[in-house]
């Protein structure tokens, strides 16, 4: 899939705002209802370049990384315990290959925060992060109604 395949996926779920900014892409919770939306914090990202880290090698033609936000207990049921931050505040050694495409793995940086990432991922593989996905937006959901009162 490319990255505009999986925008247009994750936009279906209706009620999402999509900011672009050089080249990368912000997904937020926006029901469409007059109030000012959030852009403190997506559910999920598309990123397409090593601006913010070297990990995955994001400069390579056409590989973007699309990030997800999980809770703990789901991030831990996948990965075991969430890494400590990095000593040096940039990449987190999780054993895995930040460069492979289509396979889920923890974020490289931000996984300490239970977010997990997949480069280019497959039609199925982006089926198989649906659920991943659905409870991000879901817990953005709660987390704007709980804001806005």
């Amino acid at each position: 899939m490319d990255q505009r395949e999986v925008i247009d996926q994750i936009t279906g779920m209706g009620g999402v705002d999509v900011v672009e900014a050089e080249g990368d892409f912000y997904l937020f919770y926006d029901p469409r209802d007059g109030r000012p939306v959030d852009h403190r914090f997506p559910f999920a990202t598309l990123v397409a370049g090593d601006r913010h880290d070297r990990a995955s090698d994001l400069e390579r033609k056409s590989v973007y990384r699309l990030n997800v936000g999980l809770e703990r207990k789901a991030y831990e049921s996948m990965f075991g315990a969430r890494p400590s931050w990095p000593k040096d505040g940039f990449v987190v050694d999780t054993g895995h290959d930040y460069t492979v495409l289509d396979r889920l793995m923890p974020h490289p940086v931000y996984s300490p925060q239970s977010w997990v990432c997949v480069l280019n991922p497959s039609e199925e593989t982006f089926e198989s992060l649906r659920p991943l996905l659905t409870a991000a937006y879901e817990r953005a959901a709660q987390s704007y109604t709980k804001r806005s009162g």
